[in-house]
């Protein structure tokens, strides 16, 4: 079947997703904006946003899993832990250049991704959930500098 087929028929979002988003970028090449699936299409592009929000929530609970282990565990120091800081940072600042709009996005997801981070060291490291502070110990700034490293608890 060709593309211009495709066209006059598109298949639905509910039946075949990944042909649908073939068929919807041929449409929208084509400026045959009369086959555009408009909701579902504008819920797809919404949802790109918003996964751009979770990749940098991911990174940052790595660093904060990470500064965390390494301030509570500085018997264990591994070198292996300030690469991950490292790396996460990296991807972090990358991630917010090509999406100047997030930039705030990590101050305000801190605290959030402080709880994950906190669950994950109990787990990783057998200190209990309680030993660590309540409140993430570290500014939002401290945990995007490269320098950063905290000292033993």
């Amino acid at each position: 079947m060709n593309k211009h087929a495709r066209l006059e028929k598109p298949r639905a979002y509910d039946a075949d997703y990944y042909g649908w988003t073939l068929d919807q970028a041929a449409a929208v090449r084509a400026g045959r904006f009369d086959l555009v699936d408009r909701e579902n299409l504008a819920e797809e592009i919404e949802s790109l946003g918003k996964s751009e929000k979770r990749e940098i929530e991911n990174r940052l609970v790595l660093v904060l899993l990470h500064l965390l282990k390494w301030q509570f565990q500085p018997e264990k120091r591994k070198g292996g832990w300030e690469a991950s800081i490292q790396i996460q940072r990296k991807s972090l600042s990358k991630l917010l250049q090509e999406n100047p709009s997030l930039r705030h996005y990590p101050g305000e997801e801190l605290d959030d991704s402080y709880v994950k981070a906190r669950l994950a060291a109990e787990k990783e490291t057998g200190i209990a959930y309680e030993a660590f502070p309540d409140d993430c110990p570290y500014t939002v700034e401290q945990v995007l500098d490269d320098a950063f490293l905290p000292d033993g608890a």
